[in-house]
């Protein structure tokens, strides 16, 4: 066997562009935010992250523009050796202000992030137990730590399933050291993990908890404070990550927790001593967004807002919408074919979605994923819906036109 023969027998991009359906990798030549071009097609994005708008308010883009004149465009070096900026420090503080923690350490990356809290922290005869549909970064940083420490310290529960968690950490030894890890607000549909019953069995056996509050910062709790916010646990939440690359309108990420805590992944997280540190623009567009979000609280109302509108009016034309509260909206269509079938109907009526099948989502969940912005006007969102009701009827998804 050469080592390429699986590069040269996997044939499915070929496949599934040959009908015309290929959905990944199209280039934007040029966008606004909530609008974006592509092969000169105005399109409305509703497949973005970009929660509150910020990656092109102009206060954010001279932030990043004033650091690169007075930083450069990067630090050629690890935060450990010489790496480190005063805008880093100033950056870890507003954030750990922010969430209500005593400190915090930023990471190059999102991805990184979450890898860098759990490899260190993770030693032989501890466990981590994961929410079975976690983000692919703590899979990684899980798998890496099973490498680490064996087979046996990586526990999955069913998703969001409190019966199933107790059950299998109830059967761990209580005086080992244990982490549950959960996205706070999960990517793909939205869910918001339940909080309160994790913070329960975590105090009845002896368990810390870890948040991936990526796509929760900025959305909910109170001014957006995230996850721990929302439930009024920050306390009890022992560590909460994030990133910038979501509502705080950049590139890299955090982990926010106790003093001692953070020093000790300072010192010991591969992510931080062996990585390059953040550009000075990346730290400073998501100081000055955590600015901007703090001072200008609407933005979030009109997230919400405008996540309800969309959510309702996709409902009321008859397709399958899960219920929930956060700016994500997953339309389930259950089918590889139909999903990707959708998808080039919007994409070619100027509305980008992203289309999600496995193992992304569980087989007969696949789906098209929805993410509105604050900045999204009404016409954006008629605009959509809109454009779902003429793709549905005409891929009789939708019998009749409403």
């Amino acid at each position: 066997m050469d080592l390429f023969d699986k590069c040269f027998a996997f044939t499915r991009v070929e496949d599934v562009k040959s009908v015309g359906l290929y959905p990944y990798y199209h280039p934007i030549t040029e966008t606004e935010g909530p609008v974006v071009y592509m092969n000169n097609q105005r399109m409305i994005m509703v497949g973005s992250n970009n929660y509150l708008g910020l990656t092109h308010d102009p206060r954010v883009k001279k932030a990043a523009i004033d650091a690169i004149n007075k930083y450069g465009t990067g630090c050629s070096g690890s935060r450990l050796i010489n790496g480190s900026l005063d805008i880093h420090f100033k950056l870890e503080e507003a954030l750990a202000q922010f969430v209500g923690k005593e400190a915090a350490c930023i990471f190059s990356t999102g991805y990184q992030t979450n890898q860098g809290a759990i490899v260190p922290l993770i030693k032989k005869g501890e466990y981590i137990i994961s929410d079975a549909e976690n983000h692919a970064s703590i899979i990684q940083g899980t798998l890496i730590a099973k490498a680490l420490c064996g087979d046996s310290i990586l526990v999955k529960f069913n998703h969001n399933d409190m019966t199933d968690l107790e059950q299998k950490i109830s059967s761990l030894p209580y005086e080992a050291g244990k982490l549950i890890v959960v996205d706070g607000v999960f990517s793909m549909n939205g869910h918001i993990t339940p909080l309160p019953q994790i913070v329960a069995i975590a105090h009845k056996y002896n368990a810390r908890i870890m948040v991936d509050d990526a796509h929760a910062l900025g959305v909910i709790g109170t001014g957006g404070r995230g996850t721990a916010s929302h439930f009024n646990l920050t306390d009890e939440t022992d560590i909460i990550m994030g990133t910038f690359s979501k509502s705080l309108a950049s590139s890299g990420g955090f982990i926010a927790s106790s003093e001692r805590v953070i020093n000790y992944i300072k010192h010991h997280a591969p992510a931080i001593i062996f990585n390059a540190s953040m550009p000075a623009s990346n730290a400073a567009s998501a100081l000055k967004a955590l600015e901007i979000i703090q001072k200008e609280p609407e933005r979030i109302q009109k997230l919400h807002y405008n996540a309800h509108r969309l959510r309702k009016g996709l409902s009321e034309l008859g397709f399958s919408v899960l219920p929930g509260e956060t700016p994500i909206i997953p339309v389930l269509i259950g089918d590889d074919f139909m999903t990707f079938a959708l998808w080039k109907k919007l994409f070619d009526y100027g509305v980008y979605s992203n289309p999600i099948i496995f193992p992304a989502t569980p087989q007969g969940q696949q789906l098209i994923r929805l993410s509105v912005m604050a900045t999204h006007t009404d016409e954006h969102i008629d605009y959509v819906i809109a454009m779902f009701e003429k793709a549905g009827v005409e891929l009789k998804l939708l019998h009749t036109v409403v």
